[in-house]
Formats: structure tokens, sequence, C-alpha cells
């Protein structure tokens, strides 16, 4: 399916105001645009897949979300609810519900499990306190003594998504939650972020492993250089081998 089609055929937004909307965001480094002025929409509850192939502006579009020092929007505006994030700086934004669990974690070294929990609850507004975070990541009881960056890379995924939950959410951002781990620690992964949908939390997921991804989510736009190229339900992408090959080489 070529791209003028696909973009031709996107399905419409969610019905309704979306509890989550950016319009038309452009964002950049340096001199170099890498968000293209983009439209995205998301229902409350809703899990939204962002794909495209490396490079296709998909971690800097969560990044722009998030209000991260890097890259900087230029144009657009970004809303939450009545709550606009457009000026706001990382800080604020997190204050505001918006929880960003980056590729590379950031867990803090020298800092027990529980340690790196209890300081994602310094700042309010909190989120969940930490009988209920053990209960949903048993893993993370276990090792709650354990200092935090000797785990597996399995563990300190669900640490880095526990500690998201650990503030006020009320939209959770994952940049590839998958990467790097090993299958059977990535099924376990999968059953989190199923069960984090199945709790009605609004999700926009990046994920390089697209088919994994498709199976939880709602929803899902293909990016290609800065630009979307294809919005439309998570099943119309699974049944569509053509669009897959095209954009994301599965």
């Amino acid at each position: 399916m070529a791209a003028v089609d696909t973009a031709t055929e996107a399905r419409p937004a969610p019905a309704g105001r979306p509890f989550f909307e950016a319009k038309g965001i452009k964002s950049y480094y340096g001199e170099s645009y890498i968000v293209q002025g983009i439209d995205l929409a998301v229902a409350e509850g809703e899990v939204l897949a962002l794909l495209g192939r490396n490079g296709a502006g998909k971690t800097s579009t969560l990044r722009t979300i998030a209000r991260a020092d890097a890259p900087q929007l230029k144009r657009g505006t970004i809303r939450l609810g009545d709550t606009d994030l457009t000026r706001m700086t990382a800080a604020q934004a997190a204050r505001a519900g918006v929880q960003l669990v980056p590729e590379d974690r950031r867990i803090i070294q020298g800092l027990t499990v529980e340690e790196n929990l209890k300081l994602a609850q310094i700042a309010e507004p909190k989120g969940w306190d930490l009988d209920r975070i053990y209960s949903h990541f048993p893993r993370l009881a276990e090792r709650r003594r354990q200092e935090a960056t000797t785990m597996s890379g399995g563990e300190q995924q669900m640490l880095a998504v526990a500690r998201a939950l650990a503030r006020e959410i009320r939209l959770l951002l994952l940049d590839e939650p998958y990467e790097g781990l090993a299958p059977v620690i990535v099924q376990e992964i999968e059953k989190i972020v199923a069960e984090i949908k199945e709790l009605g939390i609004t999700t926009i997921m990046v994920e390089q492993n697209a088919i994994a991804a498709l199976h939880l989510a709602d929803r899902a736009i293909i990016m290609d250089m800065g630009e979307i190229v294809y919005t439309g339900t998570a099943k119309d992408v699974l049944e569509d081998r053509e669009l897959r090959e095209e954009y994301l080489a599965v």
C-alpha cells in the first residue's frame, strides 16, 4: 500500500474530545527538524502504538510530548485534558501527570529498588503507594533491598515502569519497553503493559517490536521521516502485510 493511499484512508481521531491532543507539533535539534508538524489524538484509556523505522521521529515525538529539554518545540500545541502542556518544562508536565519511561530507564545507581521508588514519590502529587506497586510488581517486592542497577534488564524495566506509576499518572509514555530483552522477559513486560491497559491508563508506546506492540494497542500510527504516514486500528496494521513491509520491515 503506497504512502499516499494510507494517508488518504487514515481513520479519524477517536470520537468526542480527545483526552490527549497534539496539534501541528514541530520540534528540532539544532537547525534540523525531526518532527514535522504532526497531529495526535488519544482517547482516555486508549493504548496507541507509535511505530516506524529507526530515525522516523518516534522517540523525539515522545520527548516533545513530555516537554523534555530536547528536541525543542518550535510550533504546535499539546494538551492533556484541560491542561495546556505547550510551554511547560519536563518537571511541570510530570506534575500534570505525564510520565515518560525512557529507553535508557535512568535507574539511579547506588540506590536500592525501594529507594528509587521512594525518590519518585518525593515531589507531589504522588501516585501509587509502595504496597500497591509491590502487589502489581511482586518481583520488585522480592528485590526491594537490592541495588537497582544490579538487577537484570527486565527487572530494571519493571522498576522504570513502577517508578512512573509512583507519580500521579494521567498519560504514560513508553519508549522501547522491550529493547534489549530476551524473548521470555519480553513476555513478562508484555503482561505488565497489558495490566496497565486493563487499569485504563492512557498510554502511547514506541516499540521497534511492532507485532508485540500491535497486539496490545487499540490504534496505531506509523511515522516516516518525522511525519505521520498512516493512522488506523492495530488490527488493520496486523492484517496489512504490505503496509508493514513498506514502513516497518516486518
